[in-house]
């Protein structure tokens, strides 16, 4: 039964995609010339099942890009188009979709919310120049909203926030905007408020226009009636509406001198026109001093056409993206950034890349600046989820999809020919305002990527799939900067690295549907880390017999514990080593850093990386004819036995866990976290639920989401975000090193 209903949602969903590919057949030309400060690049951001993908398909069915609205708990939405995701009922690739707006264009990303694909959403919001925030209205701002507006912080990105699922009894707007001052800590200024009857939502007051919005449920929402407030019909909404009207002015005129220099010059709050409102909602917006904030039930077509307004007015076109000023550099030459990379059955790779300056027409060859090697442009599309309308040319300020680019990875900036990019770097580097790292990092391919706590073995359940399964392990790769394969020299294993549980068990099911290969996988294991407890300095020497040669290497060294810094290879710079370590060859000491690097990837206890240990290097001798590679073993051999010495630890990944469970169920969750070694942080109330907030370590919960919905009977709901690498007491450890080795 089951299967018959998802292949009808699955046919279904094909026919959207005719619909949507239709009007993005009318929209193929307008794409290509479009205004530039008629488009907007967005996000939708949000904590997981916030309601990112409703929200998203009703924008389409607003729009006319669909004719009919898929629901996720039917499998067939527009933007959640892998089979994974129609399953599971959560986004886990972010999508890109086109459509126009009131005579605007909008490029609009759909992106995961769960923590473990929190790399998609780091990508994108390289690439984006807004973002819309989606909130609970039962929970208001939660764990994973705070991780997404801190990416979201990093590049600088102006957002507006919309309070989603208001016709639920539980919600509370108030509650949402106290959550955002205080979570977030920016100012929130609601330009609406809900009409409620008997907890009921029927509509929304827009308090800038002083307007009563109704839509109409028989159309599905897509007829929104407005009628203006009137101080005798609307008593209690009308003196609601000022009162509110005057705090967001009263707001906004503490944020935006133009605005108070009015109110000064009419000496009133109250005569302030609508326009002047929008107009210093747009200022604060953009830079970024505060939110405005927006409600609606997305499920219940109530309040999406007011957000897509609101895009278009509060956030900004591609012309005032504040990283613009970087790719200016390249004037008229193309500069466009890779935000994500797939693989698709009958097209091969398709790039993602957002367009800065320039153009990209199909057939154009294209010069990779971080891969350094020119790519070959076959087709040009506009996106549409995981369906393509083919064009001949995208302008800047666009987002765009490209066949044919063999090499190219996410974060990489592509350019029209080296020249070009040679001249863009020179221009940037003689700029006395930017800071020659942040020039090193604008020309960097990807963000930084986050580090898998997970990992587990893989393996082709044949030699004649092998193939296969190399394949598919080095296009998912190139998708997912946070998935991590490698191959281990000594035990031959190929090793799957990931973010979670649920990163890993999806990447299986990929392998297993998408490339038909069967995989066997090991046991999921913790991916813990190595480092030291005490400084410990010795001198090593290392002699070798090569034919007639005798190449003799002879090092003082020294490990240094918690240590922080990024450069962990640090050089003697006292009287009586300074000499020594200045005068040695370049070849030499890239062949000491590369021994540094081996012992640092890993460790002497359980191969794990090590980390917060410094290396000092106080002299070096190298007898005559020695290599290179004899230098880099030496150097690693080194090291490995101080750190001997130096009494190597493990360190466990801490996780920041979030769980919400109704108050009955609470004292049982609370018992079964002392079981597992957590640390309770605090424990808030949001309405009849608690909200327990403790760090855990990583180890003791695998398998957490069966464990907690047994002690809550289904009720309770969590999140789990990396916090830190903490060191084990023996008992644990020892425990540790049995489960990875099977013997003490």
């Amino acid at each position: 039964m089951l299967t018959c209903y998802r292949s009808i949602a699955s046919t279904w969903c094909k026919l959207q995609k005719r619909y949507a590919s239709n009007s993005a057949a009318v929209l193929k030309k307008q794409y290509e010339e479009h205004d530039v400060t008629k488009i907007r690049n967005i996000g939708i951001l949000a904590h997981i099942d916030a309601g990112k993908t409703t929200t998203t398909e009703r924008m389409l069915y607003y729009s006319g890009l669909i004719k009919c609205m898929g629901e996720v708990h039917h499998g067939n939405t527009v933007t959640d188009y892998m089979d994974q995701e129609r399953e599971r009922g959560i986004t886990i690739t972010s999508a890109a979709v086109t459509f126009d707006w009131k005579n605007h264009r909008i490029n609009l990303i759909d992106t995961p919310g769960h923590i473990d694909f929190t790399m998609e959403v780091e990508q994108t919001l390289r690439v984006l120049d807004g973002a819309v925030v989606i909130l609970d209205g039962s929970a208001g701002v939660e764990a994973q909203t705070l991780t997404v507006c801190k990416q979201a912080d990093k590049y600088n990105i102006p957002r507006i926030i919309y309070v989603n699922k208001m016709d639920r009894a539980d919600a509370n707007f108030d509650m949402s905007l106290k959550s955002i001052q205080s979570k977030l800590n920016t100012e929130a200024l609601p330009t609406q408020f809900p009409i409620k009857n008997k907890g009921i939502l029927e509509g929304i007051v827009d308090v800038i226009c002083l307007e009563k919005l109704f839509f109409e449920t028989k159309h599905m929402g897509m007829t929104v009636v407005r009628s203006k407030l009137s101080e005798s019909g609307d008593k209690a909404l009308w003196e609601t509406a000022m009162e509110k009207r005057r705090s967001l002015t009263d707001k906004l005129s503490s944020i935006d001198d133009k605005l108070a220099d009015v109110i000064i010059e009419q000496e009133s709050l109250d005569t302030i026109s609508s326009q002047l409102l929008l107009d210093s909602l747009y200022r604060s917006t953009i830079s970024r001093k505060a939110v405005p904030v927006l409600l609606g039930s997305s499920y219940k077509n109530i309040g999406v056409q007011p957000l897509m307004d609101a895009v278009l007015l509060y956030l900004p076109s591609p012309n005032e993206n504040k990283y613009l000023k970087y790719y200016n550099t390249f004037n008229n030459n193309l500069s466009a950034r890779v935000f994500k990379v797939i693989h698709d059955k009958q097209r091969g790779p398709i790039s993602f890349l957002r367009v800065y300056t320039g153009s990209i027409e199909r057939h154009n060859k294209l010069y990779n600046i971080h891969k350094e090697q020119r790519e070959q442009v076959n087709r040009l599309y506009v996106a549409c989820a995981d369906d393509y309308q083919e064009v001949s040319k995208v302008t800047h300020g666009n987002i765009a999809a490209v066949a044919g680019l063999k090499t190219t990875t996410t974060g990489d900036l592509i350019t029209s020919n080296q020249t070009a990019a040679t001249e863009a770097r020179k221009k940037l580097q003689s700029r006395k305002d930017i800071d020659q790292k942040v020039v090193d990092d604008f020309f960097a391919s990807n963000s930084k990527a986050l580090e898998p706590v997970f990992f587990c073995s893989i393996e082709a359940p044949s030699l004649s799939t092998q193939a296969a399964l190399e394949t598919a392990l080095q296009q998912l790769e190139r998708e997912d900067p946070s998935l991590k394969v490698t191959y281990g020299n000594e035990s031959g294993q190929t090793v799957l690295a990931g973010m979670g549980e649920l990163h890993i068990e999806i990447i299986k099911e990929r392998i297993r549907k998408e490339y038909k290969v069967d995989a066997d996988t090991g046991p999921l294991q913790i991916s813990y880390r190595e480092t030291i407890t005490e400084s410990v300095r010795d001198t090593y020497t290392c002699e070798y017999k090569i034919g007639n040669a005798n190449p003799k290497v002879t090092l003082i060294m020294s490990v240094i514990p918690d240590y922080m810094e990024d450069v962990k290879l640090l050089l003697d710079r006292t009287a009586e080593s300074v000499a020594n370590v200045d005068a040695i060859p370049v070849k030499f000491m890239a062949a000491i850093k590369a021994g540094v690097n081996s012992v640092l990837s890993s460790g002497p206890k359980l191969g794990f990386p090590v980390v917060n240990m410094g290396i000092k290097l106080h002299w070096f001798e190298v007898g005559r004819g020695t290599m290179p590679s004899i230098i880099t073993a030496a150097v690693s051999q080194c090291i490995k036995q101080l750190m001997r010495d130096a009494d190597v630890k493990l360190l466990e990944p801490i996780m920041r866990l979030e769980v919400v469970v109704p108050d009955d169920y609470s004292s049982a969750v609370l018992k079964d976290l002392s079981k597992r070694r957590a640390e309770v942080q605090f424990i808030d109330v949001r309405g009849n639920s608690k909200v327990i907030k403790c760090l855990a370590p990583l180890s003791e919960l695998l398998g957490y989401s069966t464990a907690v919905r047994v002690v809550s009977s289904g009720h309770a709901t969590f999140s789990l975000e990396f916090d830190h690498y903490r060191k084990m007491d023996a008992m644990v450890e020892a425990e540790a090193i049995k489960k990875a080795t099977g013997f003490y």
